[in-house]
């Protein structure tokens, strides 16, 4: 999979006719443009340290909630502070990206994530607790619109459905930052934790940012660029609409992925009476799951092309989160929520990658708010409907949404074309 991962990206489809290729040729000497290109590493790397940051928080949740001495319901109302500064960001900085550019706004993004990060360990108070979530949601939702605002570009530029790559690059991060959150979490403070995630953000934020901006701007060939032009004129109100099926389909992916944040484990221990060190690796196998299910997401779009992959995969969720909810056995739970992984793996980055290429830096905005809203409302909703009925049959909505998701992708499928489609 892996080989032929690198095939795709490396080695130019020989079998294309002469005219298509003259017309996706690179202005430029008649070449393609680079599929891994300087600028494409550089954004793959603001990826991962998104992924790490938000990891490297999450595992200190504890942590900071002991330090400020927070209820549940306490620490729940600051928690929602992330996703109300994430979400009153994200439409400003479609904005910005429209007027300053995707890259130079993305920079400043994570270079505010990263200042943001250490600054819940110094808090003594769930009211100071909240006013500093609030900064860290407003930059990790500017960081998110920006950021897939530039991939969009370069998926244009590259004319090759690689956003999945990016997003890989993000589940990548998410694992490091865990993993190594959680190996510190014994030997250093959260404090220092937190200061240290901060400073390697701060680092490849440098780093990765000089590249991204010296990096020459995507161009696209000016057929292309044409047919963009007409398309997000002639219908302004059809490519509303169809960013907004798309952000419904996000929604849907998203509200699978936060139930299963916060309720796998428990799923495994109260129900299929899994021991506690088990459990704990229903989310790890669902979180590897969607990571190589990314990791392969541009080989597989190009074959099988973006609508069938996002149909499939949102089938092969809702089967995977059946069989999960479901079964009495741990291994045969544990396969579910691997299904469930590999399922929903492309369809949030398949989304916002079309939502970009109709509305822009601002319909990546729209798509990523309401995918934002499903990883907010997921967790609520599992746990009011877990106690209306039992923890099994909510999950079931995880399986239904996952089948929505597809469904979805499917009757918006005529804008898809080519290796894309």
């Amino acid at each position: 999979m892996c080989a032929a991962l690198l095939y795709s990206d490396f080695v130019p489809l020989l079998n294309k006719t002469s005219a298509r290729s003259e017309a996706h040729n690179h202005p430029i000497g008649g070449l393609k443009p680079r599929t891994w290109s300087a600028a494409r590493i550089a954004l793959t790397a603001f990826f991962a340290v998104d992924g790490f940051l938000f990891a490297a928080w999450v595992v200190r949740i504890p942590d900071v909630r002991a330090q400020v001495s927070a209820s549940h319901s306490a620490l729940g109302l600051a928690l929602l502070c992330i996703s109300a500064g994430a979400v009153a960001t994200m439409a400003v900085i479609g904005r910005l990206c429209v007027r300053y550019g995707a890259r130079p706004v993305t920079v400043a993004s994570l270079a505010l994530l990263s200042l943001a990060v250490p600054l819940p360990a110094h808090t003594h108070s769930v009211l100071s607790l909240g006013a500093v979530l609030l900064l860290f949601g407003a930059g990790y939702g500017a960081a998110n619109v920006s950021m897939n605002s530039a991939a969009v570009d370069l998926v244009a530029e590259l004319d090759r459905p690689v956003m999945p790559s990016f997003h890989a690059g993000y589940s990548l991060g998410g694992l490091l930052g865990a993993a190594i959150g959680g190996l510190l979490a014994g030997p250093l403070s959260a404090a220092w934790a937190l200061a240290l995630s901060g400073g390697l953000g701060l680092l490849v934020t440098a780093l990765a940012g000089a590249v991204l901006l010296r990096s020459p701007a995507p161009s696209l060939p000016a057929a292309k660029a044409r047919t963009i032009r007409q398309r997000s004129t002639s219908s302004p109100r059809n490519a509303r609409l169809l960013v907004v099926l798309l952000g419904l389909t996000a929604l849907c992916t998203a509200y699978g992925e936060g139930a299963l944040a916060d309720w796998a484990t428990l799923h495994l221990t109260d129900d299929v009476h899994a021991s506690a060190g088990l459990a704990a690796t229903g989310y790890a196998a669902y979180a590897f799951a969607m990571t190589a299910g990314r990791v392969s997401g541009t080989w597989l779009s190009i074959r099988l092309g973006q609508t069938r992959v996002m149909l499939a995969g949102g089938l092969t969720a809702c089967t995977g989160m059946l069989i999960a909810s479901l079964a009495p056995s741990v291994p045969v739970v544990l396969a579910g929520f691997v299904l469930v992984g590999i399922g929903l793996a492309n369809i949030f980055p398949l989304a916002i990658a079309r939502a970009g290429a109709a509305g822009g830096p601002q319909g990546v905005a729209t798509a990523s708010t309401l995918g934002y809203a499903g990883m907010l409302i997921g967790p609520p909703v599992i746990g009011f409907l877990a106690d209306a009925a039992s923890l099994p049959v909510a999950l079931t909505t995880v399986a239904g949404a996952s089948a929505l998701a597809g469904l979805l992708a499917f009757a918006v499928r005529p804008g898809q074309r080519g290796a894309a489609g």
